[in-house]
């Protein structure tokens, strides 16, 4: 049984799993649908198409699923699609797709801290993390473990590549290859080497990566010739490179660009 408090709104037609909490003066529309163990905090909205599955959380005065911010939108019948064991904290705002029949995509394990907002059509893949005030634009997305810190900006269209790290207050408008570090406008300084050390890429891995980082940045080739460079050396064995390259080939907003840490200093002066 679900446990729902008696202010709350549950229209006819919505669909709890077992063990739901939904609290005081939550609404959730005709068309909601969570798995088993959800928990909807106060004054909580989920509103149109949304499938949730099992465990997730969401928040005082989040919304999700509400009309996307897009002068396109008409009326479509879209929704928002979510996984496993999410964290949606207070206010967090996730509006649905803007054409009939897209969602956006949210996957398993996500920690959306207080007023992060993620507009129409974005996908969020595994244990993406979003820190307090952080705003994705439409159709944006975010790739395995990424970590955006507080108050970042991300242009439409714009990809953030896996186990990426966006230090806070930083605008993002070109893709950002995984795992190197954002620190400025458009602008890579590193890679992210803790995060990938965590997630358990192994001594070759890395080194690799830290070759291919200065390779592509900074080895003075365009985009294409770099990647050549990459592709037909000894590093391309190595699985994380191979998905730098794959992710910087399939781009159409273009790369951040290479700081090196004196050029950064200066730029923040």
């Amino acid at each position: 049984m679900s446990e729902i408090h008696s202010t709350a709104i549950v229209e006819k037609g919505a669909k709890l799993g077992k063990g739901c909490v939904v609290g005081p003066g939550a609404i959730l529309g005709a068309e909601v649908e969570l798995g088993e163990g959800c928990v909807v905090g106060a004054r909580a909205v989920l509103e149109g198409r949304v499938v949730m599955g099992a465990k997730n959380r969401i928040g005082v005065g989040a919304v999700i699923g509400g009309e996307p911010q897009d002068m396109a939108y008409q009326g479509a019948k879209s929704g928002v699609n979510v996984g496993d064991g999410n964290v949606f904290r207070e206010y967090v705002t996730v509006h649905r797709g803007t054409n009939e029949g897209t969602d956006t995509m949210i996957g398993n394990g996500c920690f959306l801290m207080v007023g992060a907002h993620v507009a129409h059509n974005c996908r969020l893949a595994d244990g993406v993390v979003l820190v307090n005030g952080v705003m994705l634009a439409g159709y944006v997305e975010v790739e395995e473990k990424a970590f955006l810190g507080g108050a970042v900006v991300v242009h439409q269209f714009v990809r953030i590549g896996k186990l990426a790290m966006v230090r806070g207050q930083t605008r993002i408008g070109m893709d950002l290859p995984p795992y190197c570090m954002a620190v400025a406008t458009n602008a890579v300084c590193g890679l992210n080497l803790v995060g990938i050390r965590r997630s358990g890429v192994g001594l070759e891995g890395r080194k690799a990566l830290e070759r291919v980082y200065d390779e592509f940045f900074f080895g003075g080739k365009n985009r294409i010739q770099a990647l050549e460079t990459i592709r037909s050396g000894r590093d391309i064995k190595e699985k994380e490179v191979k998905e730098f390259c794959d992710f910087v080939e399939k781009t159409k907003r273009g790369i951040c660009h290479g700081l090196r840490a004196g050029d950064l200093r200066e730029e923040e002066n």
